[in-house]
Formats: C-alpha cells, sequence, structure tokens
C-alpha cells in the first residue's frame, strides 16, 4: 500500500517541529505555540510525488508470535469429513473423553481448537497423528445424543471457521439446541425424504425453507408439520455419500441447532424493545 506525502504538509511539519531531532519537551512546546493554518490551500488527495512510499521494508527483528489461540467457535454446517469414534468413557479423574479417528480435521490443529462433532462445538483436549480426543461434560451429554455413540460409531466432522473460510452453509455456533427422533426415511429417486419430530419448544423456531443444522450439517427444511410436531428434509445423492445422518435408524436422535435469528427475535419482541419504539413515535 502506498503512503503519500504533500509538499505543504512536509513544509507545515518543517514550520511547527524545526528541530532535526526534536525532544519530547521541545514537541510539546511546539504544539502550545501552534497557530491555525489555513487548511483550505491543501487538498485532501495529494497525487503521488517523489516523497511517495512504495514498499514498506520488514523488520530485522519481528515480534515473537503469540501462542496464545482465541477462541473460535463458528462453523457453517459443510461437514469436512466423517470420523469413526475410537473410544469414549469415563477417565480417572471423573471427567468422560471421546477419542475420534480422523484424518482432515486434523491438519492444523492445536490443543484447544474447537471441532463440531455431530454439530456439537467441543474442544481437542490431546491429538495424535491418527486421531484427536475432547472432553465431554455432564450437560453435554444430557444435552446432545453423543452419549447415543459407541466404538465404531461414524461421526460429522468440521473445524471452526477462519476469516478465510468459505461460507457454504449458515452460521452455526456448535450449540445443540435439543435432540430429534428421527420417525421416517423415505427415498424418491436417489434422494432421501428425513422426518424428524421435535418438542414443541424447539419446533417454533423452525420455519418452511429455513436453516437447520442437523448433527452438525446445514440443511433447508421443507415442511414443518405442526400437529405431527415435526419436520422434514431431502438429502440428495451426494450428501448421503458424506455425512452421518443417513446412516442412522428409525427411531435414532440427532442434534438439532435451529438459526440462532429466530430465537434473536423473539428476544427482543417479548422485552419490548419494538414498543419503546411505537411509544416514541
Amino acid at each position: 500500500m502506498a503512503l503519500s506525502f504533500s509538499r505543504t504538509a512536509v513544509s507545515i511539519t518543517q514550520q511547527y517541529f524545526p528541530s532535526k531531532n526534536p525532544t519530547t519537551k521541545s514537541t510539546f512546546l511546539n504544539l502550545l505555540s501552534y497557530k491555525p493554518h489555513n487548511f483550505s490551500k491543501l487538498s485532501t488527495i495529494s497525487k503521488p510525488n517523489s516523497f511517495s512510499l512504495t514498499n514498506t521494508k520488514l523488520s530485522k527483528n519481528p515480534k515473537p508470535k503469540s501462542h496464545f489461540q482465541p477462541v473460535r467457535s463458528l462453523f457453517t454446517g459443510i461437514v469436512e469429513e466423517m470420523g469413526t469414534v475410537q473410544s469414549l468413557g469415563d477417565t480417572k479423574d471423573g471427567g468422560f473423553d471421546l477419542k475420534i479417528v480422523a484424518k482432515t480435521v486434523l491438519e492444523g490443529v492445536h490443543l484447544g481448537d474447537s471441532i463440531a462433532v455431530n454439530g456439537t462445538c467441543l474442544t481437542v483436549t490431546d491429538f495424535t497423528n491418527e486421531g484427536f480426543t475432547v472432553g465431554l461434560s455432564p450437560e453435554t451429554l444430557r444435552k446432545t445424543s453423543l452419549i447415543e455413540l459407541k466404538t465404531g460409531s461414524l461421526v460429522n466432522l468440521e473445524r471452526a471457521v477462519q476469516p478465510v473460510s468459505r461460507m457454504g452453509g449458515h452460521f452455526v455456533q456448535g450449540h445443540v439446541d435439543g435432540t430429534g427422533v428421527i420417525i421416517e426415511k423415505k427415498p424418491e429417486g436417489d434422494s432421501l425424504w428425513i422426518k424428524v419430530k421435535v418438542d414443541k419448544g424447539l419446533l417454533k423456531y423452525i420455519v418452511p425453507k429455513g436453516f437447520i443444522a442437523v448433527d452438525g450439517t446445514s440443511l433447508t427444511v421443507v415442511d414443518v408439520m405442526e400437529e405431527e410436531e415435526c419436520f422434514n428434509f431431502m438429502l440428495v445423492a451426494y450428501t448421503q455419500q458424506k455425512v452421518v445422518i443417513p446412516l442412522k435408524e428409525v427411531s435414532q436422535k440427532v442434534n438439532l441447532e435451529v438459526d440462532i435469528l429466530g430465537k434473536y427475535v423473539e428476544r427482543l419482541l417479548s422485552s419490548g424493545f419494538v414498543d419503546s419504539f411505537k411509544g416514541s413515535s
């Protein structure tokens, strides 16, 4: 990026800071004695001239990079790969670990990174060249379907997005809102219809043609059946080969995360935020 300096601006600097090597004291005194200048004579944008700098040299002694890894917990719902559960169960210190064999999500992984496992944002506590380990809290086990996993189970995996990542799906936080139960699987051509029964408290946030994350997969809702307390979606042939949903049987649970925009709107309406504008008009 080029930086341009006008000759007028340079002359002003020399006028008010005449010392070749100004000290803090002299600079402060010059500022106190400063008289307003007629800036109407100055051009807001000056063309590049002999004072233009087109290249910035890097410091020979750059500051060391910080080893602190910021929390990254935003996903797109585009599954990167299916991993295989190697083991899960209680640890010696009273925790609950889940070990997963994977490949793609291990690229560039660090301790403390976030990886979505069937749509649940979890923190990497250990990793090798062949897999990684995450810890599960009691709340996670209660809220999600991960408790149903067993050795050999396949799981959807996605790393948290980076600033340069493409947003191929929708904003997924990895905060599972609840679970649904698959009540019907029906093929149509090479596609597959899936119907899921869900609690009323969660169904109100699900709308036809809206986004929903099912086991961490960004999907589009087709229909919402209020009386049946169900919604459905369709998986095309390609998606069926890349995610775990088609492998699940009727009566099995899936993790659900609704579009957060609906919850924000509900919160604003219930807080009286909209009514406050009506009263001021």
